[in-house]
């Protein structure tokens, strides 16, 4: 006889305010849990194999039409296939420059940072305002990604000039910041058929959240989840999904961020925590922190 799923509440404040933490709890004490809402994998083999199984694990769990994040076999073959023509090595290459040029001091961002307004400095509040009405699109993801980055290193004094040494190192190197500080928490299927995840039984039509923040941590496959081992767990390493729903624009976002902290290492000796302020983290649907306070040198 199959066990029941047991309950937990992923919104509760205990779970918000160490997303985490309470991930590895919760992983430590089973494969899954259930809220009102669905069904959360925490375990990185289940998680890979529900990823990989499109035929019960369907994507199409929005309410929104979502191209082709939302989409199963065979619609979905034809608009990836679409999306990945923006992402080849060839657009990266010619991209690169612009975004070295963007990354560079002097840019309209850091002469914002140094400017007076009636001989007084901005506020933090004044140049975020600013800096909000400047930006167009969805930098949710990357400005997530950066922050889970910065504190690291900010943190990890030794990383931090190893990579300053040696520069060619970083894409692994975020790579596996990224995973032991995943920012990008959980993906959504529904199944097609009762499936079986472990000792539990799941019905046909199960809301269920593949959970790769808790995934990429899973101490059966990484060991100690935060041991920095960027060669030794990139092949299991999910920031980015695996199966036919994988990041399309994974090669922008590494190329980004490598840019974007090569240029930040370059422009400092020194990146250390703010002495007089605390990082916060940010709270469900987003992962990552919310703000983490520096200080370059």
């Amino acid at each position: 006889m199959r066990k029941p799923v047991p309950a937990w509440e992923p919104l509760s404040p205990a779970v918000l305010a160490d997303q985490i933490g309470s991930y590895d709890r919760m992983r430590a004490a089973g494969a899954l849990a259930a809220s009102p809402r669905g069904v959360t994998l925490f375990r990185h083999a289940d998680v890979v194999a529900a990823a990989h199984d499109v035929q019960t694990f369907s994507s199409a769990a929005s309410a929104r039409r979502a191209v082709p994040n939302a989409m199963d076999p065979p619609e979905h073959g034809a608009w990836r296939a679409l999306v990945d023509t923006f992402f080849t090595p060839v657009i990266m290459a010619a991209l690169e420059p612009r975004v070295h040029a963007i990354a560079a001091p002097a840019d309209p961002t850091t002469s914002l940072l140094g400017a007076t307004v009636g001989a007084q400095p901005p506020v933090e509040a004044d140049i975020v305002s600013i800096l909000r009405n400047w930006t167009a699109g969805d930098l949710a993801s990357m400005a997530a990604a950066l922050g889970v980055v910065v504190w690291f290193l900010a943190t990890q004094a030794d990383v931090q000039q190893q990579l300053r040494a040696r520069p060619e190192g970083l894409a692994a190197a975020i790579d596996e910041m990224l995973r032991i500080g995943d920012p990008f928490l959980v993906n959504r299927r529904v199944t097609t058929r009762a499936v079986c995840i472990g000792e539990h039984e799941l019905a046909a039509g199960t809301r269920v959240y593949l959970n790769w923040t808790s995934a990429n941590r899973d101490e059966a496959v990484f060991g100690d989840p935060d041991a920095y081992r960027p060669e030794r767990n990139a092949p299991h390493n999910l920031v980015y999904g695996i199966g036919i729903h994988a990041c399309p624009g994974r090669p922008l976002a590494t190329m980004e961020l490598v840019v974007a902290v090569h240029a930040l290492l370059q422009a400092t000796t020194c990146i250390e925590p703010a002495p007089d302020a605390a990082p916060l983290r940010e709270t469900y649907p987003l992962g990552g922190w919310r703000s983490v306070p520096v200080r370059l040198r």
